[in-house]
């Protein structure tokens, strides 16, 4: 919930209250700066940043935090990694080539401050035209899978390159609740639970 000012409204206990939309909770650092300001902190300044969305936010009882975070290896990657208990990493990108060399930094960064590398998603696998059917592979073909074999890694799922995953994001209902049915939320479905099949048991 946000007051009139855009900022997050604060609990008895002085903690922001997340966002909230079909059950998930969300909290950016996007809310607490201007709309058009660019974020330009580095080293204990991120640090400070990454700490107030996780300690000073009322999260409540959580299955699961995520965390996005940019691709790279700068700041932002090693102040989590490093501060925080993380139970996996989970290492998304396109197949092409450029990006796939910040995918196996990532991946690489990771496993160097021991945080298990749970696996590998394609993003934007695959165009298929909605009126042909006919598929492009606009990004390259299987540049993640390679990577994965590489590293020794698995393959969690691919998402498809689809109008409708634009369409339903910018509209506020992701594609997984306003077309359940539908072949690219079936894709995140199965990420999903490849995810938490990979995940450690947590304590009872």
């Amino acid at each position: 919930m946000m007051n009139l000012k855009g900022n997050p409204e604060l609990t008895p206990k002085n903690l922001m209250r997340p966002l909230k939309n079909y059950g998930i909770a969300c909290m950016s650092m996007g809310f607490l700066i201007e709309e058009t300001a660019p974020v330009v902190w580095r080293g204990l300044m991120v640090m400070s940043a990454v700490e107030k969305l996780l300690r000073q936010v009322d999260w409540g009882q959580l299955d699961y935090l995520v965390i996005d975070m940019p691709p790279g290896t700068g700041d932002v990657q090693l102040s989590v990694s490093q501060n925080i208990p993380i139970a996996g990493a989970v290492i998304v990108s396109t197949p092409q080539d450029v990006a796939l060399l910040d995918a196996r930094k990532g991946a690489e960064m990771f496993r160097k401050v021991h945080v298990p590398v749970l696996g590998l998603v394609q993003n934007m696998s695959v165009f298929q035209c909605p009126k042909c059917k006919h598929e492009t592979h606009i990004f390259g073909a299987d540049g993640v899978r390679d990577l994965a074999k590489t590293l020794g890694l698995d393959i969690l799922g691919d998402i498809p390159l689809h109008v409708n995953i634009r369409e339903t994001c910018d509209s506020g209902q992701p594609i997984v609740i306003s077309q359940p049915q539908s072949d690219a939320a079936k894709a995140y479905l199965k990420i999903a639970m490849e995810i938490v099949r990979r995940l450690p048991v947590p304590p009872a």
